[in-house]
């Protein structure tokens, strides 16, 4: 059995997340959850934003499933999303947008992971501000080490999966030295692996591209705020932050996301769509190699998606956060780990 960290969150963190938990246990998936909160619901209850025992827990398990977590606005509050990474330098933001069949969008073959420098460029959190002038400077630290390693992981994912293509991100025309540390690092990534094409577009080009063209892209690589950007605009591809999966992966630790928000607005009402959550609980399996049982049940989620009958509201259907996850359950007999349909 592995352990796995598993943080709730707030507003619609714990509903999803007991959808996850109900999928594993019906999948009878090897996992033991060991339940520790941050943010917004842990402050509330007495403990600090960040409690020492979910740093223990991270520290222990080392692989974690975290649902969306809100961070006091306007009280000098750091996010927690950023100190994670930060300190553990998870600096592998991974975001895959991928057509789903059961999800209608104008687009219909995107098959996109978006490679994210995670932990330097705007968000290093190096701001001065000066009251007097009313001036603030922050400052877009980006080094050398920092982006050698997102372009060797981008590349060494393009290996591992069969890709053809890395495009990195970037805006060298203006930016010229952080540029060119970018395009650098990707030239000696892809030296490595010279069977990858490697091509460069600037971030404005690459916006228009991605809603022209979105096809002819695979693998995408760039800094931190571009990566923000481009990997919210790869899921209104695919459908929204709602179905689309988020990792946050280091040398020894990995922190598997929903990237979309809390949405205290329906928290409570048993509507929340638990897809992305889900499928970030996948990429997890793949991560300790669990592969066979991540296919099962994306097998099932997937002819789930196909019924709108059996999906949310957001999706067009009528379930309920739990009656959603007991499709998906009931679907997984159709299917064999790996997968693999069960001839009826």
């Amino acid at each position: 059995m592995k352990h796995v960290t598993l943080i709730p969150g707030d507003g619609i963190g714990p509903e999803i997340t007991e959808a996850v938990k109900a999928v594993f246990e019906a999948a009878q998936v090897p996992v033991v959850w060991d339940v520790h909160n941050a943010g917004l619901a842990s402050l509330e209850a007495g403990n600090e934003l960040i409690p020492a025992s979910l740093i223990d827990s991270l520290n222990k398990n080392r692989v974690a499933l975290k649902a969306p977590i809100t961070t006091p606005v306007g009280k000098g509050f750091k996010s927690i999303n950023v100190q994670l990474r930060q300190k553990f330098d998870l600096y592998q933001n991974i975001r895959p947008a991928k057509s789903t069949e059961g999800i209608k969008t104008r687009y219909g073959n995107v098959d996109l992971v978006l490679f994210r420098e995670n932990t330097e460029g705007l968000y290093s959190g190096l701001e001065m501000y000066d009251e007097r002038l009313g001036i603030s400077d922050s400052v877009a630290r980006i080094t050398h080490v920092g982006c050698q390693k997102i372009c060797d992981a981008a590349f060494e994912y393009a290996h591992k999966h069969n890709r053809k293509k890395v495009t990195i991100i970037h805006k060298a025309n203006i930016l010229k030295t952080a540029g060119k540390i970018l395009l650098d690092a990707a030239a000696k990534s892809a030296a490595r692996f010279p069977h990858i094409k490697l091509e460069d577009k600037i971030i404005d080009n690459m916006c228009m591209q991605l809603v022209d063209r979105p096809e002819q892209f695979d693998v995408l690589v760039t800094t931190n705020l571009f990566g923000d950007i481009l990997s919210d605009l790869c899921s209104g591809l695919v459908g929204g932050l709602g179905v689309v999966a988020g990792a946050n992966i280091g040398r020894d630790m990995a922190i598997f996301e929903a990237v979309h928000g809390s949405a205290p607005d329906i928290a409570g009402k048993g509507i929340a769509n638990p897809t992305a959550i889900l499928r970030s609980a996948l990429m997890l399996l793949h991560h300790i190699d669990e592969h066979g049982q991540a296919f099962r049940i994306e097998a099932a989620l997937e002819k789930t998606l196909l019924n709108k009958e059996q999906c949310t509201g957001d999706l067009g259907g009528k379930a309920s956060t739990m009656e959603f996850a007991q499709h998906v359950i009931d679907n997984l007999a159709a299917y064999a780990p790996g997968g693999i349909a069960v001839e009826a």
